[in-house]
This record gives structure tokens, C-alpha cells and sequence, in this order.
């Protein structure tokens, strides 16, 4: 496979595109963000107008998309789906966050036209991205994987093949809905030490050297010690998102929330408020603004969808 499409330039496609630019693949790049692309194009890669554009040019297409709608519509919709114009052999391969249901309807798809799709989603954020360091969690054809190795191999460090179509995003999935629990608690753990007489800073590095470590302190917990939620590592609205989908795994699967629906109501909550567009440690300023009292994340939270 040398011909690579990219859709989605955003802080995780732009560093996947840069990096298969590095290692000689030929890239064709989309994206509703015409800086971004204009940035890629300089860098040598090509631009196309519209994804079916460069749909029947590639032997593989890479996604890099912010919700399961539009992987859906980009790749299955009546008239300028891109699987109505790649070749038969080609590959799709998701590394948006996405539905598992959703995943398998599209894998389906794939298997009757004869393009093969895999559910590649990523972990490693934007720096992990740029510096083609991601950890890279696989679903699909097992028997077509070593294929798309090359690919991933330029914009992962860790390469996981985890088993049949949607495995990589079931994986994805209780990742995030791990390090989302994580951070709230973090955050309430840091306001009621604070409130106790012990700094967060304190904590944080007793943290760090006992049986708590986590590396989520080291990514997220930085913005919460600087109180700064600006300097995106994960957007708060892209982790509701996340963790919603979590959800509705977990109630296709029978597992009740017990665990996690706290956290995932403190995360709709702090998005409700506008906090979205931060960075996902924002949800501890729920904490930190209440004086002691416990939030009520369940009031005024509008649901998301899928």
C-alpha cells in the first residue's frame, strides 16, 4: 500500500498525514478546514476537494473524525460515500473514536463490496500523533492485518491486534471510560485535600509514588495543579462523547454503570456548562467551585447522542 487517503486534519489527522508524508507514502488529504490542508499540502501532500475525490485514487483510506454520524455518512452515504468508489481490495481504516454497532454495520458493508475495514482507534493524543508514537488498538480481519501493518507502524509506537470487527473500539472505549473516571476522581481528591489542609501539589506527588500512580495524573493532572484548562491534551467534549458511547456499550452489553455513571454525569455536566472546548480536566472545576458542597451533575444535563 503506498497511495493513502487521510479525512480529518484536525490535531490527530494533521500528525498521522505528517508522519505517513515522512515514511514515502504517497498522501491525499480532506478536510472542511482548508488551513489545515493547505498546511499538509506544503508538506507534500494532496489536496482533494471531496473524499470521494480521492476515494478511487488510494489503496487505503484513514479516518480521522469526530463523531460516528459522520464516519457513517463519509463513508456510507447513497451519494458521495467513499466506499461506493474505492477499488475492490482497498481498505478503510477508522481511527476515529466510534459505535461498535455502528463499526460493524460499516465492517459489513466493507465485506460486500470486497474493501476491508478496520476499526484502528488511538491512543497518545496530539503529541503522540506528531511525534508518530500512538498506541494503535485493532479490529478486524485477522488474516488482513499484516497489510495494513506498514501504515501503522508509521504512526504508531504500540500496535495492538485485538480481535474481530469493533474489538479495537470496545478497547477504546473502556480506555477512555477509565481515564475519565480517573480524573474525577482526582479532582474530588484533590479538592477535599486541599479543603483538609494538604496541598493538591502535595498530593499529586504522593500520588505518583504509591500504589495510585496513574499515568492519566501525568497527562490530565498537570492542567489541574495549574488550575489551566486551555492547553488541550483531550478536549472535555470529545471524552463525554466517549464515554457516552461507553455507555451505550455497556447497555448493549448488559453490564449495569454502577461505577461509571457518576463520572459520566460530572462530564455532561461540565460540558453542559460550556466547558467543552476545554480541556478534559476541566470537570474539576465542578469541584472546585462548589465550597463544599456535592454536585448534582443529574439537574439540567441535556443527553448527548451516539
Amino acid at each position: 500500500m503506498e497511495k493513502i487517503g487521510v479525512i480529518g486534519c484536525g490535531l490527530m489527522g494533521s500528525g498521522i498525514a505528517a508522519n505517513l508524508l515522512k515514511n514515502d507514502f504517497t498522501v491525499y488529504v480532506f478536510d472542511i478546514n482548508k488551513e489545515a490542508v493547505e498546511k499538509l499540502a506544503k508538506e507534500g501532500a494532496i489536496a482533494v476537494e471531496q473524499p470521494k475525490y480521492m476515494a478511487g485514487e488510494v489503496d487505503a483510506v484513514i479516518l480521522s473524525l469526530p463523531t460516528p454520524e459522520l464516519v457513517k455518512k463519509t463513508v456510507a452515504d447513497d451519494d458521495a460515500g467513499i466506499i461506493h468508489f474505492m477499488r475492490q481490495g482497498t481498505t478503510i481504516l477508522d481511527m476515529s473514536t466510534n459505535d461498535v454497532e455502528v463499526t460493524r454495520n460499516l465492517y459489513q458493508l466493507g465485506e460486500e463490496k470486497e474493501i476491508e475495514f478496520f476499526d484502528c482507534p488511538l491512543s497518545g493524543g496530539p503529541t503522540g500523533a506528531a511525534n508518530g508514537t500512538l498506541t494503535v488498538m485493532i479490529g478486524g480481519k485477522e488474516e488482513a492485518f499484516p497489510a495494513i501493518l506498514p501504515i501503522l507502524q508509521a504512526i504508531g509506537e504500540h500496535i495492538e491486534y485485538v480481535g474481530e470487527s469493533g474489538a479495537g473500539q470496545t478497547a477504546k472505549l473502556c480506555h477512555n471510560m477509565v481515564v475519565g473516571g480517573v480524573i474525577t476522581l482526582l479532582s474530588e481528591a484533590f479538592v477535599t485535600g486541599e479543603k483538609a489542609g494538604v496541598s493538591k501539589e502535595t498530593l499529586a506527588s504522593i500520588l505518583q509514588k504509591g500504589s495510585a500512580q496513574t499515568r492519566a495524573m501525568d497527562i490530565f493532572g498537570v492542567n489541574i495543579l495549574k488550575e489551566n484548562f486551555s492547553e488541550l491534551k483531550f478536549s472535555l467534549a470529545n471524552m463525554t462523547k466517549d464515554i457516552l458511547l461507553y455507555r451505550n456499550l455497556s447497555e448493549t452489553s448488559k453490564v449495569p454503570a454502577l461505577a461509571s455513571q457518576s463520572a459520566i454525569q460530572l462530564f455532561q455536566m461540565a460540558n453542559y456548562q460550556g466547558k467543552g472546548n476545554h480541556d478534559a480536566a476541566a470537570v474539576y472545576e465542578l469541584f472546585a467551585g462548589t465550597e463544599g458542597q456535592t454536585p448534582c451533575p443529574s439537574k439540567g444535563v441535556k443527553n448527548s447522542t451516539k
